[in-house]
């Protein structure tokens, strides 16, 4: 293969390279068709807001978080139901049939000859309603009435007084009904008394669910801020396949001119294989360029979490937002002030130290001794019908009341004891633990802001040493016009260009990079999307 060959196959393949769709072609080298691209292509514009929008709309992580937010807010209604009233109703009927061995008064003569069937049926209703009151006693109504019914007995309500079965002592009504209402309360007076410890368990489920809520926010956050990270990158990539591009088309002119100059004589073939090797070597830093821009285009797609079929398909993502070049003013003080007060980690310690004393208070009450007070009143009735047992029920002329307390303590009260110490030991590592999420945002914040600064400089250096190198460039070409340079200087020159192009889009590009870090750091990465949790 002769020297022409060679660099017509270079050429070709330096001016396929300039342009972003390559397609092999039957011959050697590659053919580039720059009028459009390939069908089975597609190219799609992104914006930074739409990338983080969609990255929260699908993503795995946040689906589970949210489902998880959701059982915690289940559990504050588990521990508000121990509060909600029970009702219950029970309804039996009973029949016996015993053998009678002496006599019954009412049922049989005063004596018996023979065995004799005492034939009862009993028909009972319940409604009991029990309610937990939050001062850590108990409170149940309850209403019973009855029917009783005694086979072959008499009764002698309206009878006259001479009646023989009234004579012999029969009941009074059968069938007859009874009702019977009755208040009972069981009130502790140490151990489980008063509104805060019966509290206790709604006030440690409403604090898990403000950790859960804040450990949803805080991925939110970092989905945000990795989707952000990886945004920039893919905008880095296509800025540094421009300066790729760039840096092969100088080296394109510089071989074009050469070869010129060699042609007639004025320049050596040197020169010209100078020329096309550094232009073979700009054809390499575009293909690296263009892989990078898909392989960046693929974990970003990854973070939107499209579906399996969009994955297949050959989709690349074109960023539109331009990277920010102002310095943002910047107090670390307030800074550090405003992460204190929004971090998910600061507030989630917070919480888990007011769960520790909750639940240190509550273990401090279970050691003391159980004492109750307990009472119960209720009022009977009696009558032949339903009506009538239920009207002399409520008439008051028949009740009972009752009072008293009661006093236990195991003896020793171990396990009271080492629950509390536990409990004690929990609560002094969840203040710990929020020293140590205090210690560890300051120094995060303080971190982040230096990384600003010190990004934003970079931005002013590398600015300063592109101009220097794009005048150096400038000044070395006009001497070699004049033959007062060589191939090779220019060469260097155009390298070091590339370079400080390259230099200078890292900086900006790490710049805002940090900038989104920063963001992260003080917990304010949705302020800047408008974007609101509900």
């Amino acid at each position: 293969m002769d020297l022409t060959t060679s660099t017509h196959r270079l050429c070709r393949t330096a001016i396929a390279l300039a342009g972003l769709w390559i397609i092999p072609a039957p011959t050697d080298g590659w053919s580039l068709d720059t009028t459009e691209p390939p069908p089975a292509e597609r190219r799609e514009t992104l914006t930074l807001a739409d990338a983080a929008l969609r990255a929260l709309q699908h993503n795995l992580d946040i689906s589970i978080s949210r489902h998880t937010k959701e059982s915690r807010l289940a559990d504050i209604v588990i521990e508000q139901a121990k509060f909600d009233p029970t009702f219950s109703i029970n309804g039996q009927f009973n029949r016996q049939v015993s053998p009678l061995n002496r006599p019954v008064l009412g049922f049989t003569s005063p004596t018996l000859s023979s065995i004799q069937a005492f034939d009862q049926n009993n028909t009972t209703f319940t409604a009991d309603i029990n309610q937990n009151l939050i001062t850590g006693g108990n409170i149940g109504l309850n209403y019973s009435p009855a029917r009783n019914t005694v086979s072959g007995a008499q009764a002698c309500f309206g009878r006259p007084s001479n009646d023989p079965a009234c004579s012999r002592g029969g009941f009074l009504f059968n069938p007859s009904w009874t009702g019977g209402l009755g208040v009972t309360l069981t009130q502790p007076l140490l151990r489980n008394a008063g509104i805060d410890v019966n509290k206790t368990f709604i006030k440690v489920a409403q604090n898990n669910a403000d950790v859960e809520q804040h450990v949803f926010r805080d991925r939110v956050l970092t989905v945000i801020a990795t989707v952000e990270q990886t945004y920039w990158e893919v905008v880095f990539a296509n800025e540094n396949l421009k300066v790729a591009q760039a840096a092969l088309k100088a080296a394109e002119e510089l071989l074009a001119t050469n070869r010129a100059k060699s042609k007639a004589g004025i320049m050596s073939i040197v020169d010209v294989l100078q020329a096309e090797a550094a232009m073979a070597s700009r054809v390499e830093q575009v293909l690296v360029a263009e892989r990078t821009i898909r392989d960046q285009g693929d974990q970003l797609r990854r973070l939107l979490n499209p579906g399996e079929e969009d994955l297949r398909q050959d989709n690349v993502l074109i960023p539109t937002d331009p990277p920010a070049t102002a310095l943002e003013p910047i107090s670390l003080q307030e800074t550090i002030d405003i992460a204190i007060d929004q971090r998910p980690e600061i507030i989630q310690a917070k919480k888990n130290v007011d769960s520790g004393e909750l639940n240190q208070q509550f273990a401090r009450n279970q050691m003391l001794p159980t004492l109750s007070l307990q009472g119960t009143m209720g009022m009977a009735g009696l009558g032949g019908d339903y009506g009538e047992s239920f009207t002399r029920n409520f008439s008051g002329d028949f009740y009972n009341y009752g009072a008293g307390l009661v006093l236990s303590y195991p003896l020793g009260n171990r396990a009271a004891v080492s629950t509390y110490n536990k409990r004690q030991l929990e609560a002094q590592n969840a203040e710990v633990a929020l020293i140590r999420a205090r210690q560890q945002v300051i120094i995060g914040v303080r971190e982040a802001v230096r990384r600003v600064q010190t990004d934003f400089k970079r931005i002013e250096t590398t600015r300063s040493a592109r101009i220097m190198a794009e005048k150096q460039l400038q000044a070395e070409q006009e001497r070699l016009k004049v033959g007062m340079s060589t191939t090779r200087f220019v060469l260097d020159f155009q390298r070091d260009l590339a370079t400080a192009r390259g230099n200078e889009l890292r900086a900006t590009i790490d710049y805002n990079k940090s900038l989104s870090n920063l963001a992260r750091h003080k917990a304010t990465t949705l302020d800047r999307y408008n974007f609101q949790l509900e």
